[in-house]
């Protein structure tokens, strides 16, 4: 998934960046100050890491025509574009062979929030890493499969790298149903806490009193 808030921040170290008169030490200073504001501002309850980001392995032999359907989210580290409650997504085959995401998410005031976006795999040889577009101006997020059985239960991650100094993860644990057994979702922590994946910050998605008609958008 891909967050618009790094455009924002992108903007902002645009509009601050020091002029010619400004010392070369205070130049950097100010850069660095700009950035670590930005950085805060699109966090927003996400976690961020000094460092780049980590690669962690994916599922091996992954089958992406197996993972297809409705995935419903059971955990996440929490997103500044994810708002609601009955959080779920939808994969399917396109003609272009890229694949249809629709991700929705029933809103606190009873409205569905949908947005559509488009998921390819950009190495045959590693295809449970693929990338993931919603807008066409920006550039596509890493959308990496951990894990998966396709029958119940995977985990994806995305991080995301800001100016060489800092990492933004995200984490999801998804699963065929709206509930998946606590010791599938301690063995799917396992995975991240053993690649050095911080798991502190991750909540629970209410998937509770869902209104059946999320998933038939076009």
């Amino acid at each position: 998934m891909a967050d618009p808030s790094q455009q924002r921040v992108t903007k902002e170290l645009i509009l601050q960046a020091p002029s010619a008169a400004t010392s070369p030490k205070m130049a950097k200073m100010l850069l660095l100050l700009s950035a670590l504001l930005g950085l805060f501002s699109a966090a927003r309850g996400q976690t961020f890491h000094l460092g780049k980001c980590p690669t962690p392995p994916v599922q091996e032999y992954f089958d992406v025509t197996k993972y297809l359907g409705r995935w419903y989210e059971i955990e996440k580290i929490p997103v500044s574009f994810e708002k609601g409650k009955c959080i779920q997504a939808n994969y399917s085959l396109m003609e272009t062979g890229k694949i249809k995401v629709l991700n929705q998410e029933l809103r606190y005031d009873g409205t569905v929030n949908q947005i559509e976006g488009e998921a390819m795999v950009y190495n045959l040889t590693e295809p449970a890493k693929l990338g993931v577009k919603f807008f066409q101006l920006m550039p596509s997020a890493p959308y990496w499969v951990l894990a998966t059985d396709y029958e119940s239960y995977a985990l994806v991650y995305s991080c995301t790298t800001i100016i060489w100094l800092f990492h933004l993860d995200h984490v999801w644990i998804l699963g065929r149903n709206p509930y998946l057994p606590q010791e599938t979702v301690t063995y799917l922590k396992s995975i991240l806490t053993s690649n050095n994946i911080s798991i502190e910050k991750m909540t629970k998605t209410d998937q509770e009193n869902c209104p059946e008609f999320l998933g038939r958008g076009s």
